[in-house]
């Protein structure tokens, strides 16, 4: 075993504990790397079904381009336990660099790929290829992120620092969208089909740029250089070995994430794609997607802070199964056509309800795992809860399709079942609040105990 407490950061001096650096830090670049990842959401729902899949059934094409929105989330286990345990061996630093770099790399060669009509079915293949490459990277990103952010944190402000790399993932949805929009807006479908979507993917190559500048100088946090390199084993082994039950809670609660998933990804499609009917533009839902994220950007650290006065626990639970019971609501609303309820359906749902689950969960999985490996514990169960829960809209699509009766109850009921599990795996999961990251390192048991 090694200790390196005592070793410095490159360019000397001594690595301190600077929770607002590590919170800036994961805000940038967790807005950065997500910018890329919304983008490829929101043109899977609005255009990838003409321009890179055949014609002729609506239903199969809708499905097949959601299919490689989820297909990312399949390779982003591979990418938690590689990344994850390049992070907890050798450094939180480290990985998020590489693991932004890479994401910004896919992304802009997406924005160059030819059409279905020009290479035929090689097009979705490097598609999908594509796509798992981004799934690789974000793995690392979040995991990396709030693992720093956390062990910067003093023990009764880490909710609130930890939920600014949650709030950078809706600012690069905004972005995303902010840039989507004009092209949608101001483009006929013929010149946004043609090469209006691939603006935003192309801009990427500032990801590139932005993301070597700002990581390259983070300090990694002292709890981590303190106990660092203590075990050879890989870290991914001593999870599942040690931590079986607890992943498999965090898994599941993950899968609450199927509420942004019903309204901003399914949602769209229902509301624009011509075999539901619904009728609403392309620039139409990408306004109420940035409308919906702007929202989140003023809760969520308004949430981040709340569980550090009255626990995590309570607003896991309560906002994923709110969120939940009203996701049928906003469909129901998109069915009905009135624009202004859609708005408003999109803000309470995923602005605010959905936004105290997703303030909270970081620091809440991240206090559970042990310094050694906490990247990798939360970068696995989290990417496993998100890969398995990237499949639903697709299936709501199958179990909905267009044409079908009911499709918001149908969908809703389905929706709020799933969150009803995650709240069961967040019950049954001890109170973190306040609790020292030493301690739980130590004696984790009896610290949950005592916070239950």
């Amino acid at each position: 075993m090694s200790n390196r407490a005592a070793e410095e950061p490159e360019g000397g001096g001594v690595t301190e504990y600077n929770p607002k650096a590590a919170a800036l830090s994961g805000w940038i670049g967790s807005a950065l790397e997500y910018y890329d990842f919304a983008l490829y959401s929101q043109a899977a729902a609005l255009v990838f079904p003409t321009i890179f899949f055949p014609s002729g059934n609506s239903t199969v094409a809708i499905i097949s381009s959601l299919a490689t929105y989820a297909v990312g989330y399949v390779s982003r286990p591979i990418g938690a336990v590689v990344l994850g345990a390049w992070g907890d061996r050798h450094g939180r630093k480290n990985v998020l660099t590489f693991a932004m770099l890479l994401m910004g790399v896919a992304t802009l060669a997406v924005g160059l790929l030819p059409t279905y009509a020009q290479v035929g079915v090689l097009a979705p293949i490097m598609l999908v290829v594509l796509r798992v490459v981004q799934g690789f990277a974000v793995a690392g990103e979040l995991g990396g992120a709030t693992a720093m952010i956390v062990e910067h944190s003093p023990d009764s402000q880490r909710g609130f620092f930890a939920s600014f790399s949650l709030q950078g993932t809706q600012v690069g949805s905004i972005l995303a969208t902010g840039i989507m929009l004009p092209m949608a807006t101001f483009l006929d479908d013929a010149h946004f089909e043609s090469w209006g979507w691939r603006v935003p993917f192309l801009l990427s190559s500032v990801v590139i740029v932005a993301g070597w500048i700002i990581r390259r100088k983070v300090q990694e946090p002292p709890v981590f250089l303190e106990q660092s390199n203590q075990d050879s084993r890989f870290p991914a082994v001593e999870l599942l070995r040690d931590h079986l039950g607890l992943t498999i809670r965090c898994i599941i609660m993950t899968f609450t994430n199927v509420v942004g998933m019903t309204v901003l990804v399914f949602g769209i499609s229902y509301a624009t794609q011509d075999g539901y009917g619904n009728g609403f533009s392309k620039d139409t839902t990408l306004w109420v997607t940035l409308v919906a994220n702007l929202t989140a950007v003023l809760t969520i650290p308004l949430f981040g802070a709340l569980s550090d006065r009255i626990g995590r626990r309570i607003l896991m639970v309560g906002g994923g199964l709110s969120a939940g019971l009203f996701s049928g609501l906003y469909l129901w609303s998109v069915s009905q056509g009135r624009l202004a309820l859609v708005f408003l359906a999109a803000i309470v749902v995923h602005g605010c309800l959905f936004q105290m689950w997703n303030a909270t969960y970081a620091a809440f999985f991240q206090e559970h795992f042990p310094t050694r490996i906490r990247v990798t514990g939360f970068a696995l169960s989290q990417n496993i809860g998100l890969m398995l829960a990237a499949f639903f809209p697709s299936i709501f699509t199958a179990i909905a399709p267009p044409g079908a009766s009911h499709i918001p109850l149908i969908i809703g009921l389905t929706t709020f079942g799933i969150c009803v599990a995650g709240a069961v795996a967040a019950l049954l999961t001890g109170e973190t609040r306040g609790a020292c990251l030493a301690d739980l390192d130590s004696s984790p048991q009896v610290v949950l105990s005592e916070t239950r």
